[in-house]
């Protein structure tokens, strides 16, 4: 069964570098946020980027492309969580997807005062 993306996103123009590409800190940004959501569900509160391993941009994403993010939790720990993230693109008049990076996340559930805590398990 397909999955359903964290985040859809098209890269816009004000996304690229100085040599039009899509920015590359725009796509982590994206991966950022998607994995979020996703830990920020899990934990039930606040969550804290801490970690972010094995990014390598494998093709570029071009000014109008769809950009997919898929989520998977690695590791559901005691204050923290572990996701793997997928980066897809889909150019705009095509069918098919390409993956164009992958990297894991790693969050720490946060209360109030910016301190971790238990994320509670059901």
């Amino acid at each position: 069964m397909p999955r359903d993306p964290a985040i859809r996103v098209t890269a816009m123009p004000a996304d690229t570098n100085a040599n039009g590409d899509i920015f590359g800190g725009w796509l982590m940004s994206q991966m950022d946020m998607g994995a979020g959501l996703v830990a920020a569900r899990l934990a039930r509160g606040r969550v804290a980027t801490v970690a972010m391993d094995g990014m390598q941009f494998l093709l570029p994403v071009n000014v109008g492309d769809e950009v997919s993010v898929y989520c998977d939790v690695v590791k559901n720990g005691r204050t923290s969580i572990t996701i793997s993230t997928e980066a897809w693109r889909r150019h705009r008049f095509e069918d098919e997807a390409i993956k164009v990076t992958s990297a894991t996340f790693t969050f720490v559930a946060i209360d109030d005062n910016g301190r971790p805590r238990p994320i509670v398990q059901e």
